[in-house]
């Protein structure tokens, strides 16, 4: 039997089937059969799927119990071969794919589908993807994109690239279709002990009715804490100017109505975020199932269609509960990204310092910072995500003068970005084309960026109709893209490498025939749930699939990616 087969739903049930040879071209006759499931389920020798979508197929599969090993998602690559064509924002359909090439009106992808809480069901159900492919012409589409590889500016990272993106798909779908494990009673008391109790009618529960009473009454006047435009008018009516209710801003400032109403703003944003609503419509029998999206960001880091996966607050992690004989493995990558800077920049010096599991910032403290390591960290966060005014000019300098090599590669990265070129991750995710920066991920400022007055990294910046920065625009236009590419190069790099990482992880557990399933992922943090006897051998895998993913994603250097790992039966315990 051949290792690779491409595989494409029929009206009704049914597929149609058949082999490839290393071309991608067919390698035997077509085969049908009346039924998906079954058609995968009686070939297990398969290697490797080719299929339209994942999310269009492979939550069926798993709703009828087959895993598969490995499979080429063709709409997948066509986003991650677009934009190494420097086409990003093209429809990525495999319709569209095919109407490029035989150079024919393109149709656009369909509008994204909105999450559906009320109903886990909706989970298994095949996802639209425009319109449908037959067998004949997905087979066209993927032997074109496996030439447009040999056409990258790496071609064999460029495959790697895609076949890691395919297998964070099938994680995507065995995490949604697994569910983080979720005790409903305990967040309904944890709700109840925040907020305090709900009123009829559906308004703000007792505690923030309270705090609202609070901040009116230290202003004097009824004042809504719910709207920045009525806090910022109460403040200038007593004699204070405030720009906005950001927490680091309002700290700064004496005033009795500052407590209750950063008080306010944090139990409000659980309250919308994660309050009764919330638990109503994303729980479900003990779980909680995010619609995972790998690759949702222009970084490559994942997102959730609905649910806010990505930022559950510490305290509601104390609603996240193994199963009884049961535990979460938490396991965050440590210094991630700086590890990353060191291994795609080869700087000699910069690989030494992260070929330990020791603390890196420490370590760099004690080569170029006089063992100041709060200078240490800054300097070189500041080198990777822009900022290069004030102490961190200074810093950086430093850190320029012990590791060139790694400076000059955010350097560069930088300034392709400022004059409106394209910059690559080490295995080929492209940036998009000049545009304005917009929301804060895609202008590559993570959530451990600096926040504050005079903050370098806040994105901003405008574009022409085309997506293309000109010299007749404000300046402050390409220093902001320039921002996002000197983080893009490093960020997109850690994402791909996580995507390796979490493939090696998955293929540890089911060739171990452990009992153990990933749950949640976070950019650099995943979340395994096993049984108690497993915790062990999983935590092992966990480094053992950190390090495998560095030697593939790089090749052989130095950098060691090690993981702090923590058993527990609640999530909030882990930290």
């Amino acid at each position: 039997m051949s290792d690779r087969w491409a595989v494409a739903a029929v009206e009704g049930a049914g597929a149609e089937l058949v082999p490839l040879d290393a071309a991608g071209l067919p390698a035997g006759p077509v085969e049908r059969e009346a039924d998906l499931v079954e058609a995968v389920r009686k070939r297990p020798g398969v290697g490797r799927w080719v299929w339209r979508s994942t999310s269009a197929v492979y939550p069926r599969l798993l709703a009828a119990g087959v895993r598969v090993e490995r499979c080429y998602d063709v709409e997948a690559a066509e986003l991650l071969l677009l934009g190494h064509e420097g086409r990003l924002g093209e429809p990525r359909s495999a319709a569209a794919a095919l109407a490029r090439l035989r150079n024919a009106p393109v149709p656009p992808d369909p509008p994204p589908r909105a999450a559906e809480p009320g109903s886990q069901d909706s989970l298994f159900e095949p996802r639209p993807g425009g319109a449908p492919v037959t067998l004949g012409e997905l087979v066209e589409v993927y032997a074109e994109q496996q030439r447009r590889h040999d056409t990258a500016a790496h071609p064999g990272r460029m495959r790697l690239l895609t076949a890691s993106e395919s297998a964070g798909m099938l994680v995507a779908a065995e995490m949604n279709a697994a569910g983080l494990p979720w005790r409903a009673d305990v967040h309904r008391e944890l709700l109840t002990e925040l907020l305090g109790e709900r009123y009829a009618g559906g308004g703000e529960p007792r505690r923030l009715a309270e705090l609202a009473d609070e901040v009116s009454a230290a202003f004097g006047r009824r004042v809504r804490p719910d709207l920045a435009a009525d806090v910022v008018k109460a403040f200038a009516q007593a004699g204070i100017r405030v720009k906005s209710t950001r927490r680091w801003e309002l700290e700064g400032i004496d005033h009795p109505a500052v407590r209750p109403l950063i008080e306010y703003k944090k139990l409000y944003r659980i309250w919308t975020a994660h309050g009764w609503s919330w638990l109503q419509d994303w729980v479900r029998d003990g779980r909680f199932r995010a619609e995972y999206t790998p690759g949702g960001s222009v970084s490559g880091r994942w997102t959730t269609n609905g649910g806010g996966a990505l930022q559950i607050p510490k305290v509601i992690r104390r609603a996240v509960i193994a199963d009884p004989g049961w535990r979460l493995v938490v396991a965050d990558a440590d210094q991630m990204e700086p590890r990353v800077l060191a291994a795609i920049s080869r700087d000699r010096d910069l690989m030494e310092v992260a070929g330990s599991e020791e603390d890196l910032y420490t370590r760099l403290s004690d080569r170029a910072f006089s063992g100041d390591r709060d200078h240490a960290k800054i300097a070189l966060l500041g080198a990777v995500y822009g900022q290069t005014s004030g102490d961190g000019l200074k810093n950086l300098a430093a850190l320029r003068r012990r590791f060139p090599l790694a400076v000059a590669y955010v350097d560069d990265a930088a300034k392709a970005g400022e004059e409106g070129r394209l910059v690559r991750t080490w295995l080929g995710r492209t940036s998009p084309p000049a545009a304005g920066a917009g929301e804060d991920e895609e202008a590559g400022i993570p959530q451990e960026a600096p926040r504050g007055p005079g903050d370098p990294a806040a994105p901003g910046g405008s574009a022409t109709p085309d997506g293309e920065f000109t010299p007749g625009y404000a300046s402050t236009n390409a220093r902001a893209r320039g921002r996002f590419t000197r983080n893009f190069v490093v960020q997109g790099s850690a994402a791909d490498w996580a995507l390796l990482m979490l493939a090696a992880l998955r293929r540890t557990i089911a060739e171990a025939g452990m009992r153990a399933e990933l749950v949640f992922f976070q950019h650099d943090e995943v979340i395994v749930h096993c049984p108690a006897e497993e915790a062990a051998a999983v935590a092992l895998a966990v480094r053992e699939a950190g390090d495998l993913a560095g030697r593939i994603a790089f090749g052989e250097t130095p950098v060691r990616f090690p993981f702090t790992t923590a058993v527990v039966e609640c999530y909030a315990d882990a930290k």
